[in-house]
């Protein structure tokens, strides 16, 4: 094994700013991170022990046991419990012989929970060795148990047909739809890749490129919405000649999937966006993080990335401009949703724990390897490239006016038809059910966790930025669902898993938040509880990231909008009641020393 390690850490020449690296490929040939190994990767890069194991126990892939031949990621989030996941746990449980977060005695099967893996839009999904499994069913889990105890590959547990587009390709392989319901300028086939980078962006200069993006009004797509135009120019005027371009594919909302789709279909856009962002801002390396769970596209990307230096979009002299040398590697992430924040991103690119950097200073003045770093999201780089062809009037001319273009929304939950729509900025809540199919819904949410849940008395309410703003996760409850139980305390809890640590705030008040939730849920709040809640929700602004800042979200919207929710489980004849069972905790005590308990 040492010598294994020693080779990947030549690989990577040394660098301990690729740590991610070095334990992803560790972790894969390996099954886990040693002790051993971390000793020998803190030796041969020269950095300290405690350096190699905070970053590995800070991600939720790294693990420092063996987790089995076969090991087992079933999605736990709030989509894939509507869609029937407990039944598929059930099924994994009484196959496999274990509970999940246990490996069978053998050592073949592990079973593990995590959080959305992009595939909302066909739950319940899993990751087993890496491989996509979709639209499971408690048969389909004996048939692959099955032959992982006949110890088959498992490429040759796949029983359903291979998705469309470029999932049935020899690269991808694999059964995961697209799911495509609406194509608008992003999402069409009908562009040739480099077009717009040799034939406009090489006959302007960086500074007349920035200015069409400015014209545009574009914002960013990934929730924040910044004026890219704008943040191209800080980066570009900032002090220093090496700059970086950075694009988050890190897409880990709950219920978001739209990135998914573009990296298998549209690669090729995504890449002369980055090309075009080095040359505006005068960089000559490009990283895409793409988030571990969609390490099945490896192949994918790297083949595009690839076939963009074979036709000169990317090496020496990028689009035919003398003098712009630019390349795009990959980096992949290993589960850690508040990565999705760039400051933690560039983080986690350095080998680091992913904790959010206090700002100012920005990323575009000090970002990666304290550079000036422009970050942008996979659909954002897509837009900038059908800005410059067709110009900023046109794009202008689509959506609001204070939310110019299109927005890809990934829709899913209680509808006929969920999957990755294009719409112009200024669609409602109604239209959006309607498309989706969608019957006389209770509840939407938009935005994922971090966003809002909307109520029917809400459904006219505007997708944009200066009314209902969305990173592009969409999901839809019928009329069925237990709000508070099914949804709003699932997100509280997914916040809780996520967060860094690193805020007081953001580490301590949505476990208060649950507590209080699960409380009432119980029979045991109070008025005084609500109340409480909304006040506790407000410490969690002064949290330094966006994660910490919205981590209240889910229980402070559904009070706004479902308030009725939490009052009809409250008492109504008590002031206060602490929700504690001195009797339910003392009996397991006594019973271990044989007493009755004396209250």
């Amino acid at each position: 094994m040492m010598k294994s390690v020693q080779e990947i850490v030549r690989k990577y020449d040394g660098d301990p700013y690729r740590l991610m690296d070095i334990l992803i490929q560790v972790q894969t040939e390996s099954g886990f991170i040693s002790q051993e190994a971390i000793q020998e990767i803190a030796k041969l890069l020269n950095i300290s022990q405690v350096d190699v194991e905070q970053t590995v126990t800070f991600y939720h892939f790294f693990t420092r046991q063996p987790t089995g031949k076969y090991t087992v990621y079933l999605n736990n989030s709030v989509v894939s419990n509507m869609m029937g996941r407990e039944q598929i746990s059930t099924a994994f449980e009484k196959e496999c012989g274990i509970k999940f977060g246990e490996v069978t005695p053998d050592g073949l099967i592990g079973l593990f929970y995590t959080s959305c893996i992009g595939m909302s839009d066909q739950e319940p999904a899993a990751l087993i060795n890496g491989k996509v499994f979709t639209n499971l069913t408690p048969f389909t889990v004996r048939e692959i148990v099955h032959k992982m105890k006949e110890g088959k590959p498992v490429e040759e547990m796949v029983t359903s047909s291979f998705g469309e587009g470029q999932n049935r390709s020899d690269l991808i392989r694999s059964v995961v739809r697209n799911n495509i319901r609406r194509i608008g300028p992003i999402l069409q086939d009908d562009y040739v890749t480099g077009t717009v980078l040799r034939e406009q962006v090489a006959k302007r200069s960086p500074e007349e490129v920035i200015e069409v993006v400015k014209a545009s009004n574009l914002r960013g797509r990934g929730g924040a919405g910044f004026p890219t135009g704008l943040k191209w120019e800080f980066c570009r005027k900032a002090e220093g000649v090496e700059k970086y371009v950075i694009c988050n594919a890190d897409e880990g909302e709950p219920g978001t999937f739209k990135d998914r789709v573009i990296l298998t279909e549209r690669a090729g856009l995504l890449i002369e966006g980055m090309a075009i962002a080095g040359y505006c801002i005068g960089a000559a390396q490009g990283i895409i993080y793409l988030r571990y769970e969609y390490r099945y596209l490896e192949k994918q990307v790297n083949a595009m990335l690839e076939q963009a230096r074979t036709d000169h979009m990317l090496g020496k002299d990028a689009g035919g401009i003398k003098g712009f040398d630019f390349n795009i590697r990959i980096q992949f992430g290993a589960g850690a949703y508040v990565c999705g924040e760039e400051s933690a991103l560039i983080e986690s690119v350095e080998g680091k724990r992913g904790e959010p950097r206090n700002r100012p200073p920005f990323p575009v003045e000090n970002g990666y390897f304290h550079k000036p770093t422009v970050i942008n999201n996979v659909e954002t780089l897509c837009t900038v490239v059908r800005i410059i062809q067709h110009g900023s009037d046109w794009f202008k001319s689509l959506g609001t006016k204070e939310s110019t273009g299109t927005k890809l929304l990934s829709i899913s939950g209680d509808c006929k038809y969920p999957g990755v729509y294009e719409v112009e900025w200024g669609f409602t809540i109604n239209d959006i059910i309607n498309m989706a199919g969608a019957e006389i819904p209770q509840a939407v949410q938009v935005g994922g966790p971090s966003g809002a849940l909307i109520a029917p008395f809400e459904f006219n309410r505007i997708l944009c930025f200066s009314d209902l703003s969305t990173g592009g996760s969409v999901i839809i409850f019928g009329q069925s669902r237990q709000l508070l139980k099914e949804v709003v305390l699932n997100f509280t809890e997914f916040f809780i898993e996520e967060s860094c640590g690193s805020c007081v705030p953001c580490r301590n008040f949505p476990i208060l938040l649950k507590d209080k939730l699960i409380k009432i849920l119980n029979g045991h709040g109070v008025a005084q509880d609500i109340d409480d809640m909304l006040e506790w929700g407000k410490v969690l602004k002064v949290n330094r990231c966006g994660l910490g800042q919205t981590a209240g979200n889910p229980i402070l919207s559904s009070i706004r909008n479902f308030r009725h929710l939490y009052e009809e489980k409250i008492q109504k004849d008590k002031t206060f009641d602490t929700g504690f069972d001195l009797r339910a905790a003392v009996i397991e005590s006594s019973e271990a020393v044989g007493r009755i308990p004396q209250l």
